[in-house]
């Protein structure tokens, strides 16, 4: 029997956290999975697959995270039944498809030129370390574990056969392989004790700075090999792109606007700039309606309805005899018709609102 006094998950919060934010591994942090869990985020819900496949497993999460005695009494059994876990087809998978990601993603991050006078080209060592750390990372989910350093040491190793097969794609398929065969072989294990629990803080701020780590690869990525494509056809590099685009009047003038939004801000209050927004925006169609009759803003509602009839004679429906104008006419015309409404309802709300403060 087990003595557990923290809190509970429930099955129901979990598959609500799946269904509306699995995809960002929602569902396993909240189930304590942190390790799993920065794993789908990173992944996009473990290439969706991995999200959709949690559907079945959540109920055996939160028993393994609750530490519930029918779950605890199965795992003591394949314990004593087996020395260390079998072989699992989608472990093994994931730790290959995780090890293949971040190798790559270290050497996309890498740049292609001088950055700062300096050749970065070394930082290709460290692309067997991101490889074995994908395994070992993928091998110490849930209840297994294992050390990373069977994992890095043969990524190392077979490192070295890109200078016998000179395809990108054989040495490092090999690489990842050996990798994650070794960690499986030799280094997995159970976890025979659950994890030591940590706070909320503690472990958002870990996952924080996995994420930044994560997003500043793909970052550089992005800055220093990364292109656009302009409306010549010609590919231009990020960073010249960027570049380019700090020093453009478009930018300048955007800048200046931004500036000027502010300093209004600081005299009439953010209050004010919310108010201005709203009324650009025309979230009641008033600007649009008075464009659609022809009147001005200051237009009383006499001279609105003279306009309405104008407007409506004359592009009635039933004077549009081909069959082909027929439908435009009837869009125009019911156009007219809303215009008119819309702006009779705010000419008699304003009437009955002037009334009341009046009195």
């Amino acid at each position: 029997m087990t003595i557990n006094n923290k809190k509970k998950k429930s099955v129901f919060v979990a598959y609500l956290c799946w269904l509306f934010g699995g995809v960002f591994g929602l569902h396993l942090f909240y189930l304590e999975r942190d390790v799993h869990a920065f794993l789908t985020w990173s992944t996009f819900g473990g290439y969706a697959i991995g999200w959709l496949a949690d559907v079945t497993k959540i109920p055996r999460y939160v028993r393994d995270c609750n530490e519930d005695d029918e779950f605890i009494k199965d795992f003591v059994l394949k314990l004593q039944r087996n020395k260390k876990p079998l072989f699992s087809t989608s472990r093994f998978t994931s730790a290959i498809m995780v090890g293949y990601l971040w190798g790559q993603l270290v050497m996309l991050a890498t740049p292609e030129e001088d950055v700062f006078g300096i050749n970065w080209s070394f930082t290709h060592w460290l692309v067997p370390l991101a490889v074995g750390l994908g395994v070992w990372t993928v091998g110490n989910i849930g209840r297994e574990k294992g050390t990373p350093w069977i994992a890095i040491l043969v990524a190392y190793i077979t490192y070295t056969s890109r200078w016998y097969f000179f395809d990108e794609s054989v040495w490092f398929s090999i690489m990842v392989f050996s990798s994650a065969l070794a960690f499986d072989t030799f280094s997995k294990e159970w976890r025979r004790t659950p994890r030591k629990p940590k706070g909320l803080c503690k472990r958002m701020t870990v996952l924080f700075l996995a994420g930044t780590l994560y997003l500043a690869l793909w970052g550089s990525y992005l800055y220093f090999n990364g292109t656009v494509t302009d409306s010549n056809g010609d590919e231009v590099p990020v960073s010249e792109a960027l570049h380019h685009f700090f020093t453009s009047p478009w930018w300048t003038d955007l800048k200046r606007s931004l500036y000027d939004v502010y300093t209004y801000a600081q005299h009439h209050g953010w209050y004010e700039i919310w108010k201005q927004i709203i009324d650009l925006s025309d979230v009641q169609g008033e600007q649009n309606a008075y464009k659609v009759l022809d009147v001005s803003p200051t237009a009383s509602q006499s001279e609105i309805t003279t306009a309405w009839r104008k407007l409506s004679r004359e592009n009635h429906p039933d004077k549009v005899k081909e069959p082909a104008l027929q439908r435009a006419a009837q869009e125009r015309f019911m156009e007219i018709q809303q215009a008119y409404e819309i702006l009779s309802n705010i000419k008699s709300k304003r009437r009955r609102k002037n009334k009341r403060s009046v009195e």
